[in-house]
């Protein structure tokens, strides 16, 4: 199984010049390593040019996304399993192996994502994917260790390899025949929500996300965004309606989306009277250009295999908003 290590790159010499050693140190001889240049301004190209010669370069003239710029890259690098790795993230020993092992267990295994720890507090699950993501019945996202905006301590609680419903796009480990079959990311995302979306549809055709906790990995975050800008706030709540809109069964679909758009004015009106009025035009124009975008996501989901997504275990059956205020902060039994 040939196997290419795939890091996407905006300006991130600094992140380069940190994470980068640990990849080229711990990654196992004949696995590639490749970096595609998202068209940066600052020294990156020349970091890797000088200091890693054995790192593969591809160069994009400008920034197309993480979405865009992953799909343009992958269709250029011939592999049995891709991983996707951000730039801001620190391997570990041995970290390639339990990935590569579960696929190979098991055909029907899509994609694997390593367990994700805190960079600056190591002790802690980080935010963008923790041990293994999941979504409720309203489409938000959570995980093992992580639920909104509070993270648990790793105590080894979450150390049981399983079925989960999102990879993180930080760093997952994924069948290039699959990818390529299924049209990659969606690239109109941009990015975020990009890789649960297309963790939704290989679920629906038939396969399994598992997470591996065996091997760990540490993200810095907000690499590419801050982790509260109105860019970010305006790409997760466009691409969740857009992704609901898409793969949810026709008789979920109505109602959901009813909700998350109630739900998401509610958010809305709470940054406006709070004086975060930025956040709240960000709101308001995502599910603008969502109402724009339903035409053509309305050709998408024809597309889509008729699979009642309800069913998928991985789904939890209830609001995680409402089991949030209500202080249940730790992950669900499921």
């Amino acid at each position: 199984m040939s196997i290419a290590v795939v890091i996407l790159n905006w300006n991130g010499e600094r992140h380069l010049a940190r994470f980068l050693p640990s990849v080229t140190r711990h990654t196992p001889p004949g696995v590639r390593i490749v970096v595609a240049d998202n068209g940066s301004e600052d020294g990156s190209l020349e970091l890797l040019a000088r200091d890693y010669p054995q790192v593969e370069v591809i160069r994009f003239d400008r920034n197309h996304g993480f979405t865009v710029g992953y799909n343009l890259a992958l269709a250029l690098i011939e592999a049995d399993c891709y991983v996707l790795l951000n730039s801001d993230v620190e391997v570990t020993p041995g970290w390639i192996e339990p990935l590569k092992a579960m696929l190979d267990s098991d055909p029907k295994v899509a994609a694997v994502s390593p367990k994700l720890l805190s960079w600056t507090e190591r002790a802690s699950f980080e935010y963008a994917g923790a041990s293994g993501g999941f979504i409720d019945m309203l489409g938000y996202p959570f995980c093992r260790g992580r639920i909104l905006s509070t993270t648990e301590c790793d105590r080894g609680q979450y150390d049981d390899p399983r079925p989960v419903f999102w990879a993180s796009g930080a760093a997952m480990m994924l069948r290039g025949e699959l990818f390529h079959r299924l049209g990659g990311f969606d690239g109109k995302f941009f990015a975020h929500m990009e890789e649960i979306d297309l963790c939704w549809r290989l679920q629906l055709a038939g396969y399994r996300i598992m997470v591996e906790p065996r091997s760990t990995v540490y993200h810095l975050g907000g690499g590419s965004l801050p982790n509260n800008s109105p860019r970010k706030i305006y790409l997760n709540y466009r691409n969740n309606m857009a992704m609901l809109y898409k793969n949810l069964p026709r008789p979920h679909r109505r109602l959901t989306l009813l909700a998350r758009m109630f739900l998401d004015m509610g958010s809305a009106a709470v940054y406006l009277l709070t004086g975060r009025f930025a956040f709240a035009s960000a709101v308001w124009r995502a599910h603008a250009d969502y109402c724009r975008w339903k035409p053509e996501l309305r050709a998408q989901r024809a597309a889509t295999p008729c699979v009642d997504a309800a069913r998928l275990p991985t789904i939890y059956r209830r609001s995680i908003i409402l089991r949030y205020m209500l202080g249940r902060k730790r992950f669900p039994a499921m």
